[in-house]
């Protein structure tokens, strides 16, 4: 079913509202968001995503609201595995929480870029190529068994290729500028820490955006509802990383679960011509499989965070 191109202006209409609406709040903000303040926006974005799943049953019809709806808990629950590394990298580089907001903002904007052309890619060769969801498939086991095996994500940051090529072909401030990305030094213009994790931030959303989008996939091949569902899962990653950066030692089964997914989904792919498993399923399946591992991990880990709210 062809989707009309209005229906695609006043999709990116509606995210370029939410976005300037978004950003500007929070400059009227100008601190760190507490845990409370974190879960009201990562809310507000569940329920507009939501809303915009009802504006697909009215034009779409109810099966294409249930792949939208699908495809969009499954590429919000995997970029939980996201914020698990992000929380990492802005450790490296010890950036201040006022600073990873500019950074979040501007590696969601190239993750909407990178992640449109992914997917136009992507469902050309699906069309073009039906073998591809096999490979799609097995893909997904195999990162679902380095997830479940603690396999991902090892690697000392710094020790990485990306870190070792940065360092060797920019340059860079010792000290961080404030919200800047570039500053002048001894006359001569460089970039701050900052600039360089936006570098190492967009470069790991694409090797995430990898495992992702074939997940969805395994779903639909429909590029508006592969897309919508993506995007609409990406705008809420910086309200949810904050959500998640002070839970994070808390989650300590979900990574075991978003495992269990990707497996779910790579079968399901590979099993489509034979055994098709409906996406009712698939959706009961995504939603059962998150209840458990995050209701574990909250009980066994009862008591160990208490947010700071802010002044």
């Amino acid at each position: 079913m062809t989707t009309s191109i209005w229906f695609w202006v006043a999709f990116h209409i509606g995210v370029f509202i939410a976005i300037v609406v978004d950003l500007a709040q929070f400059k009227l903000r100008d601190r760190e968001l507490s845990l409370r303040a974190a879960a009201r926006r990562s809310a507000i974005w569940i329920i507009l995503s939501l809303l915009f799943n009802v504006v697909v049953w009215k034009v779409r019809g109810p099966e294409h609201a249930l792949d939208f709806l699908t495809g969009y808990l499954i590429e919000y629950s995997l970029s939980v595995d996201n914020i698990f590394v992000f929380v990492v990298i802005f450790s490296y580089f010890r950036v201040p929480p006022i600073p990873q907001h500019r950074v979040l903002v501007w590696g969601i904007l190239g993750a909407l870029v990178m992640r449109g052309i992914m997917i136009s890619l992507g469902v050309a060769l699906v069309s073009r190529f039906h073998f591809v969801l096999y490979i799609f498939g097995v893909f997904l086991i195999i990162t679902a068994a380095r997830m479940f095996l603690g396999k991902t994500n090892e690697k000392n940051l710094g020790e990485s290729f990306l870190m070792r090529l940065c360092r060797k072909m920019i340059p860079v401030t010792q000290e961080f500028h404030g919200e800047h990305f570039k500053a002048k030094v001894d006359g001569r213009w460089m970039l701050t820490p900052l600039a360089l994790t936006l570098v190492v931030i967009e470069f790991t959303d694409l090797i995430f955006a990898v495992d992702s989008i074939p997940a969805v996939f395994a779903i639909t091949q429909d590029q508006f509802i592969v897309y919508t569902s993506n995007i609409c899962a990406i705008l809420g990653l910086r309200s949810l990383y904050f959500l998640v950066a002070k839970l994070i030692d808390r989650f300590i089964y979900l990574r075991t679960g978003l495992a269990v997914i990707l497996a779910f989904v790579g079968l399901k792919m590979i099993l489509a011509d034979y055994f098709p498993i409906s996406n009712w399923i698939s959706l009961a399946v995504i939603v059962l499989v998150l209840a458990v591992t995050i209701s574990a991990s909250l009980v066994a880990t009862h008591g160990k965070i208490i947010d700071k709210p802010a002044k």
